[in-house]
């Protein structure tokens, strides 16, 4: 099953994406379907207007649209895809800021899910709380392999695809959860000022920390870090989908 697909190709998209409220009224479109604002606005505590102002500059890069409904004084909003992707490869540096600002938009939204979890997780019941939290490994691999496992991941992820648009293939006793992924590098890029940070390395490989949060690396025995750096390597949530850049399915 191929997940529906927006691609975000300037900059001044990507800096309109980059919004925290704009960021979760997708992901609640993506993950509950159409609502009008005023719905929108109590499932989020946040006022109509300020919800109908965002929904409004997410049609505008198309993220959202306006679909027929019931009450025809406030028409509902939905999500255009369940995907949202974008070009992180340019050298342009409008492309490249506007990037990185939508990078760190997307850590702290998914920073907050996972210190939201936390301060929940005591009301777990045992059997989610076994398996549930935070972990990453450290493997040593380079680009191509890198993009291979990282697409071998995702294969794992999309045979779970259909649960999300069909709720009658949902177990009994299934709850969405959030599967985030973080690839980052535990040195810096070649070519900076970094006194023998290489000197352990293969040649073409680089060490990488790749961390899953919300699910624990090991379901039988919890989360578990095997770098030692579950804190800098939490949360992400813009999983680079196999050769096409990244990716967010933010809020889900």
């Amino acid at each position: 099953m191929t997940k529906p697909e927006i691609r975000l190709t300037d900059a001044r998209a990507l800096r309109g994406f980059a919004h925290p409220l704009r960021m979760t009224l997708v992901g609640l479109l993506r993950r509950e379907g159409p609502m009008t604002a005023t719905q929108a606005a109590e499932r989020l505590d946040e006022s109509v207007p300020n919800c109908s102002y965002h929904l409004r500059q997410l049609a505008k890069y198309g993220l959202a649209e306006r679909v027929e409904g019931s009450d025809a004084r406030e028409r509902p909003w939905r999500a255009t895809a369940q995907v949202t992707s974008w070009d992180d490869t340019s050298d342009d540096p409008a492309m490249l800021a506007a990037a990185n600002e939508l990078h760190s938009v997307i850590l702290d939204h998914y920073l907050s899910r996972a210190r939201t979890h936390l301060a929940q997780r005591a009301s777990e019941p045992t059997e989610w709380r076994a398996v549930l939290g935070f972990g990453d490994a450290l493997v040593h691999v380079t680009s191509a392999e890198l993009t291979e496992l990282t697409r071998r991941i995702e294969a794992l992820f999309a045979e779970y695809d259909e649960r999300l648009t069909d709720p009658s293939t949902r177990p009994d006793g299934s709850r969405p959860v959030g599967i985030i992924q973080l690839l980052v590098p535990t040195e810096p890029p070649p070519g900076t000022n970094a006194a023998d940070s290489t000197a352990d390395s293969t040649a073409g490989s680089t060490a990488a920390d790749t961390t899953t949060a919300d699910s624990a690396s090991t379901a039988d025995s919890g989360p578990t870090a095997d770098s030692g750096s579950a804190a800098d390597a939490t949360t992400a949530g813009s999983g680079s989908a196999a050769g096409s850049g990244p990716t967010t399915e933010a809020g889900r």
